[in-house]
């Protein structure tokens, strides 16, 4: 079966993260944005550990359900038309973990999605893991760590464990990343790489861009939203054809032969916050080129620019532009629906007129995924109107411009 995936969240309990991620939020906006597969995010933090144990049902699949008095409560946040496509969300346990240690001569800050599959495996790594740091103060622990030696730990706790390293490209915590990372992941992991099957490209980046790197052909390519609240879901995930397993994506992740992943869905890299070079505080955004031209200083207070994703990936490339790696799927870029409303009724996408109109359209229309890929225009226009049927539709036909983000201030998406 074909279903959407995005394992890479986080809960309240992770810093600069929303109050309202609770279990039965994360299951409502599931329904809404049209995913079936989400990851818990946290799973090592006791109490959301505790809270994931007390309202999920198990069926033995590896993936759990949220148990059906706790889905009652909230089925009336659910869109009426999304409840009619009947999405049987599903969770995953996943967590990230930030690993800083030194190695090289040089401080590394690593970010790793891991997905474990059944509780007890959890409590094993939780166990480990909590002799090494504190698994309490953080959502997203950050331990003194080498990035092998977490790989090692968490096979020993789960041998069917996944371990992604985390949007990989991003200047500070990634494993390629220009501050803090390495110039491939071998270095990364040594000669536990062969237990590495996947790799998160992170908003600033996309398949395309990184395909130019032939050191990543023997690892699937994933996109997961890094959501820090509950709305946010979704805006990058991975398309699956399996069995609705947690075996079944192992299987798909682990297996290059394997054809259960499918593809993904992705911001346009230009609205991530590292795409290009610059310093924010100064208003200083520059191409690679640019950055080249300037001997990677900024001309306003004298420092290193922040170098982006792209030029990143250009200083790792050795392929041509357009030719694909081994293991490429299709990718689909959207503008998520909210920025789409905002930019059609020029108002901010946290406003309540846009609110409204989102809540609107999923009500008449269906889930956003339903409504951004496959609606056709003239359909959207008598439900949605004709200035938010043709924003969708200038998305689709990518005839909009974008001012590229830089130093941690996300692009902008110009639809009109």
């Amino acid at each position: 079966m074909k279903y959407y995936a995005d394992l890479h969240i986080h809960s309240s309990y992770s810093r600069a993260t929303a109050k309202d991620i609770t279990l039965e939020n994360l299951w409502v906006w599931a329904q809404k944005k049209g995913i079936q597969v989400i990851g818990t995010g946290d799973c090592l933090h006791p109490a959301w550990f505790a809270e994931c144990k007390k309202k999920f049902r198990d069926d033995g699949s590896g993936l759990y359900s949220l148990d059906g008095k706790y889905a009652k409560a909230t089925r009336s946040l659910v869109p009426k038309a999304c409840l009619e496509n009947g999405i049987d969300v599903r969770f995953m346990l996943t967590v990230e973990i930030s690993t800083i240690y030194k190695k090289g001569d040089k401080v590394r800050k690593i970010h790793h999605v891991i997905c474990l599959s059944s509780f007890s495996a959890a409590e094993k790594l939780i166990a480990s893991l909590s002799a090494v740091g504190n698994l309490k103060s953080d959502g997203r622990p950050i331990l003194g760590l080498d990035s092998h030696d977490l790989l090692e730990i968490t096979l020993e706790a789960d041998p069917s464990a996944i371990l992604i390293p985390a949007h990989i490209w991003t200047p500070w915590f990634s494993a390629l990343g220009s501050k803090s990372g390495f110039n491939s992941i071998e270095e990364c992991y040594g000669d536990l790489t062969k237990h590495i099957y996947a790799v998160e490209t992170g908003l600033s980046s996309d398949p395309f861009m990184n395909w130019q790197v032939s050191g990543l052909d023997p690892f699937a390519l994933v996109s997961f939203s890094d959501a820090h609240s509950a709305s946010k879901l979704g805006r990058e995930c991975t398309i699956f054809e399996t069995a609705l397993t947690y075996s079944g994506i192992f299987k798909a992740l682990s297996n290059p032969k394997e054809p259960g992943l499918s593809g993904t869905i992705e911001f346009f890299p230009e609205e991530g916050k590292y795409h290009v070079d610059g310093h924010r505080l100064c208003k200083v955004r520059f191409t690679p080129q640019e950055t080249l031209a300037n001997k990677g200083i900024c001309p306003v207070c004298g420092k290193p620019l922040t170098e982006g994703v792209m030029s990143r990936v250009r200083q790792l490339a050795d392929r041509m532009e357009g030719k694909k790696a081994p293991r490429a799927r299709p990718f689909t870029s959207l503008v998520p629906l909210t920025e789409v409303i905002a930019e059609a009724l020029d108002k901010g996408t946290a406003t309540k007129t846009v609110t409204e109109s989102y809540e609107s359209l999923l009500e008449s229309a269906g889930n956003e995924f339903s409504i951004l890929l496959g609606m056709p225009v003239k359909e959207l226009s008598t439900i949605a109107g004709e200035r938010i049927s043709l924003g969708i539709d200038r998305m689709r036909k990518k005839e909009f411009s974008i001012n590229p983000g830089y130093d941690g201030e996300f692009g902008k998406v110009n639809l009109f």
